[in-house]
Order: C-alpha cells, then structure tokens, then sequence
C-alpha cells in the first residue's frame, strides 16, 4: 500500500514579513503618490454619513487622507501609521489647514487603544496590505464601538493595483503563505474576516489614475511608491523586465489617446456595522 504523505501549506512569518513592509512603505515617499487619491478619502467619509463630533481612527493612515476628510467635517481623529514620517506629512497638511488631528505611530495588528473607543474606524488602502489580515480586521472591530461603523476602501483583485500587485509578484513572489491584499477587495473575502459584523455594504468604485505620460507614472512610482521602489531594487539588472511588463499592462488599460496616461483602477467602499 502507497502512503501519500502531504506537505502541510508554508506558513508565513508575520513578524518578518512586517519588517520588510515597513521597510518597503518607509522608502521613497509615499506621500507623493498618496496625495492624489485625496478624493478617496472624502467620498468614503460621505458615504458613513461621517457626523461632527464623531470620534474617529484612521488606520494606517499614510499621509492622511482618510484623516483630513474626516477633520473637515469637524470629527475628533486620531491618524495613525506604522511608518512615522508618513504621519509627519499628514500632520504638516492638518497644520496648514488649521485642523487639530492626533497623530501617533501605531500598528494596525495591535492598535493601543481601549475596546470601542471609536465611533468610526476608517481606512483606505492601508489596512489592507497587513500581513495577518484576521488580526487586523480583528482590531478594526475591538476598537469600534458596538453600533458603530468601520469604512474601508480596498483595491480589487482585478482592478490596475490589483494587477499591477500580480505583476510585481511574477518578478518578485510574495512570502511563502502571505495572503494577497487584493483579499480586501473581494466581498466573499470580506465577509470570512468580518464573521461577526451586523452588516456589510460593499460598493464597487472607480479611481483614475491621471499621469502626463507611462514615463512619468514610472518615474513617480519607481522614485515614491515602496513596493515598486524595492522591488526594482531588488531585481538589479533585471528591472528593465518588470518595467516592460508594467508598460503592457498600462497599456492594456490606457484609455487617453493623446500621449496622456488615463487608467481606471476598480476599488471597493465597504462600510462594516458593528454588532
């Protein structure tokens, strides 16, 4: 009799993991890149109805966009990130709008706030990219009141980010047993990390991204945006290779005819209600 003996799935060492990330995010200067996707931040907050008065933690706030459309609707927001000189730039754009923000270095797996402290919990494109996605979407919900809501904007597995994610990964694989981000972006996935949540309301939404040409979004993103920045670091002489494959699939996707680059990337709006 044959004896088949299974190799048990890879489990992926959080810990390091998170260290890379940290690294990754913390290179460059994502703020840059961040800075554009403003309008994100305030339809979400338009979307929870977001109320004056309200207190609210935006997780892994990068440099505050989530942040600053909830200050502009006169709430009580505590901006934190795992990286602090992202927090310095959020802190920089509050001051000069003259919006009174706590800003604190915080990890978004182990946030140093008490049981539901927040009436809202936001975050967009950030919580996302944690490695151990069940302890994260566990704290958004131990930090939220009972009633309360928690606001997420996530790209999709098959939007340009999610894409461009899989392309990256074709040249540099992810960490043995690591989730992809892109599960934030799909409704199923979402409803495995949030098992207890009273409700859960997903809208698909469209972001575009508006460069003056591929060699500028290059440019930007191979000088600004972690991820690319150390993968092409990583890669050496053979960066030419994912840069060529990231130049096909914004082509595929371009939708500008005059040298611009115009390319819809696909997200979801999820408002999660607390039980």
């Amino acid at each position: 009799m044959t004896v088949t003996t299974l190799t048990p799935a890879p489990t992926a060492d959080y810990e390091a993991v998170k260290t890379k990330q940290q690294a990754a995010w913390d290179s460059g200067d994502y703020a840059v890149v961040g800075s554009t996707l403003q309008i994100v931040g305030e339809q979400l907050c338009e979307t929870l109805d977001l109320r004056a008065g309200a207190t609210v933690l935006d997780v892994a706030a990068g440099n505050g966009n989530a942040t600053l459309a909830a200050a502009r609707r006169f709430a009580k927001v505590t901006s934190t990130d795992y990286v602090g000189h992202l927090l310095d730039k959020g802190r920089a754009r509050a001051e000069a709008d003259g919006f009174k923000v706590d800003f604190q270095v915080a990890d978004a797996e182990n946030l140093p706030f008490d049981d539901g402290a927040f009436d809202v919990v936001v975050s967009t494109f950030g919580v996302m990219f944690t490695p151990n996605q069940e302890r994260a979407a566990a704290e958004l919900l131990r930090v939220c009141k009972s009633g309360g809501k928690i606001g997420l904007a996530n790209w999709t597995p098959d939007g340009f980010i999610g894409q461009l994610f899989k392309v990256i990964g074709k040249h540099v694989p992810p960490a043995p047993g690591l989730a992809s981000p892109a599960r934030w972006g799909d409704e199923a996935a979402l409803r495995d990390l949030f098992p207890d949540a009273a409700a859960i309301d997903v809208t698909r939404r469209r972001f575009m991204f508006r460069y003056l040409s591929v060699d500028h979004f290059l440019d930007v993103f191979r000088t600004y945006y972690g991820p690319v920045h150390k993968a092409l670091i990583a890669l050496g002489d053979k960066a030419p290779e994912l840069e060529a494959d990231i130049r096909a699939l914004i082509a595929s996707l371009n939708v500008a005819t005059d040298g611009a680059m115009v390319v819809p990337s696909d997200y979801v709006e999820v408002v999660i209600r607390t039980a």
